[in-house]
């Protein structure tokens, strides 16, 4: 059972951020705190109310990790300790921070359904304690529609049908049914230690990270950089060297994006039952090195 890759059930979900990631925080990377990312957001499978009357149920929230003035100064603190964090991951509605505001989610009991749990678990890039985390976006899926297509330029949307997906042969390549293959997130990881070594190299970074994201991979670049606090024009620059000088396949608009959220590491990806985490080498084994505890018992 540790190849499989399908979707997480509901009961695997509690089983897995009750049981296993609480054993992982401790491994977390150093900017993943308590306070440090200004926002926390959780996605659900199915939405889920609010407590606002008529307001249409949700399937993502995100919640601020500092209430602030107007003038954007932090005043109280959401998460006081690493276990207020836990709680909230484990049972969403129950320990919502939001709680005493109509936007919080709904009490569990007094909608006589079950808690809701975590999709995914995501942190905000925009941070308090440094400049924004810089994060590169590399999916298999836009490689896999890359190769079902005509080849369009990196960085451009390959706009694919899932006829031309089954005429390629992905759909019907393992993992079956998934718009990629395996070999499409490898490229991923290989794409990722590429842009890894263009940090090193061009960028003279010191402090890297290359992380499996599930179906395919994040890299960050984590210097402080206090000179130009990666601002939008040097994250355009980026962008443009990373696509159009080195031909990596990324997302442009995950580096651009101050509010973008990233996945957590050690959160699971539970569309395939697979571990997010930092790798040191892109010849990882997803398919067997990612797998969940629930998936080996």
């Amino acid at each position: 059972m540790t190849d499989a890759w399908r979707e997480a059930t509901r009961e695997e979900l509690h089983t897995y951020y009750t049981e296993t990631f609480p054993n992982r925080l401790d491994a977390l990377p150093s900017f993943a705190t308590i306070d440090g990312p200004k926002q926390y957001a959780i996605a659900f499978r199915e939405a889920y109310p609010i407590r606002k009357e008529n307001a249409p149920d949700r399937n993502f929230i995100r919640r601020d990790t500092w209430q602030t003035t107007s003038s954007g100064d932090r005043t109280v603190q959401q998460f006081e300790s690493t276990t207020d964090l836990i709680d909230f991951i484990q049972y969403p509605a129950r320990y919502d921070p939001a709680q005493g505001s109509e936007y919080a989610l709904a009490g569990p009991g007094l909608l006589n359904r079950p808690e809701p749990r975590p999709d995914a678990v995501y942190y905000a890039l925009d941070h308090w304690e440094r400049p924004w985390v810089l994060a590169v976006d590399i999916d298999a899926k836009d490689i896999a529609a890359q190769r079902a297509s005509s080849g369009p330029t990196a960085g451009e949307p390959a706009d694919v049908d899932t006829e031309a997906l089954q005429e390629a042969g992905i759909l019907d390549s393992p993992p079956e049914g998934y718009p990629y293959a395996f070999e499409d997130i490898e490229h991923a990881l290989e794409y990722g230690f590429t842009v890894r070594d263009i940090f090193e190299d061009d960028f003279a970074a010191q402090e890297t990270m290359v992380v499996y994201s599930g179906q395919g991979c994040h890299v960050y670049l984590l210097d402080t950089d206090r000179e130009h606090r990666y601002d939008a024009k040097s994250r355009e620059v980026i962008n443009d060297l990373l696509l159009d000088e080195y031909g990596v396949p990324i997302d442009p608009v995950v580096t651009a994006d101050r509010r973008r959220v990233m996945r957590l590491p050690y959160s699971l990806h539970a569309d395939v039952s697979r571990v997010v985490q930092p790798i040191d080498d892109p010849g990882f084994d997803f398919r067997t090195e990612a797998t969940p505890d629930f998936l080996n018992s």
